[in-house]
């Protein structure tokens, strides 16, 4: 065990490797709008954008991982891999039900964008069958290293979502819970990509060019994302990229998102030698959260 010191909080007890499994969770969307921060529409809608990436992404997830549990012989880190399949199912469907009961229910057409998501996860970086078997393999790699990136960042938002006062905002229990629940599993399992990329040697070189990579693309999907629910949503003004971006940049500065700049200087730190995600957040931390979510006990009672 280690102590790990939080930013303005008291030390906490790290319990080292905890066995991954999935949670079973239920939430309540009667009473939840799509500006879910009353007095953060925008940013509201920039974690709307994320809930309609997430499941197409995460179930890209389920598919690489099913493939390369075949090719794993290591018994324990099979055993990881199992329990983060199982969770990234249940962070899909949590997602899907949010856009279906919350957004689609208010009369947000979400179809368009996740058409779209579809397209980029299932054929862009789907498994597509190639010539040679050293050829499948090698393509099955380049989807294992698009994953650690972009679990580095979810594991980032996790950390960030625990921590983020947004409750000063007057946000939604339910989907703060959403967002809580699934950001501490993501820190409880923030290891797991990275160590099977590790296991298939995707590399230092590889891993760097893929997070040159998958950096923009993925504040590219979220700004589109956010441009299409705020254009879809009534209750808002369609404001141009120009006017949007500077409204998402006031919210930053109110704490109500993540700041690029902190985004930009966690991504950085995968280009460190023997970089590895362990420091992303505290385990203690998630799992004492993922104890107390209420979309989480009232399942288990």
């Amino acid at each position: 065990m280690k102590l790990l010191p939080k930013l303005g909080r008291r030390e906490v007890t790290e319990p080292g490797e905890v066995a991954l499994h999935a949670r079973n969770v239920r939430f309540d969307w009667s009473r939840t709008e799509p500006v879910w921060m009353k007095q953060e529409p925008i940013a509201s809608h920039v974690l709307n954008a994320l809930s309609m990436l997430l499941p197409e992404g995460e179930r890209m997830f389920l598919v690489t991982f099913g493939e390369a549990l075949e090719l794993v012989k290591d018994e324990k880190l099979r055993e990881a891999m199992i329990g983060f399949i199982g969770q990234e199912s249940m962070h899909a469907e949590s997602h899907h039900g949010a856009l279906e009961e919350v957004l689609a229910a208010h009369g947000i057409d979400v179809e368009p964008y996740v058409q779209q998501a579809e397209f980029l996860f299932r054929k862009t970086l789907g498994p597509r069958e190639l010539a040679t078997t050293a050829a499948q393999q090698q393509q099955l790699v380049e989807r294992l290293g698009v994953i650690a990136a972009l679990e580095h960042f979810f594991a980032f938002l996790g950390d960030w979502v625990i921590n983020a006062d947004l409750e000063q905002f007057d946000a939604d229990p339910q989907m703060l819970d959403l967002f809580r629940w699934h950001g501490a599993e993501e820190v409880e399992h923030r290891m797991v990509a990275h160590d099977v990329a590790e296991y298939f040697e995707v590399g230092y070189v590889r891993r760097g060019a893929l997070m040159l990579i998958v950096f923009p693309i993925f504040i590219a999907l979220l700004l589109r994302g956010t441009k299409f629910l705020v254009h879809a949503d009534p209750t808002l003004p369609n404001h141009r990229y120009p006017m949007l971006v500077a409204r998402i940049f006031a919210a930053m500065w109110r704490g109500s998102v993540p700041g690029i700049p902190s985004l930009l200087i966690s991504a950085l730190s995968t280009f460190k030698p023997g970089y590895s995600p362990e420091g992303v957040g505290s385990t203690a931390q998630a799992v004492a959260y993922l104890a107390q979510s209420p979309a989480a006990r009232v399942m288990a009672s």
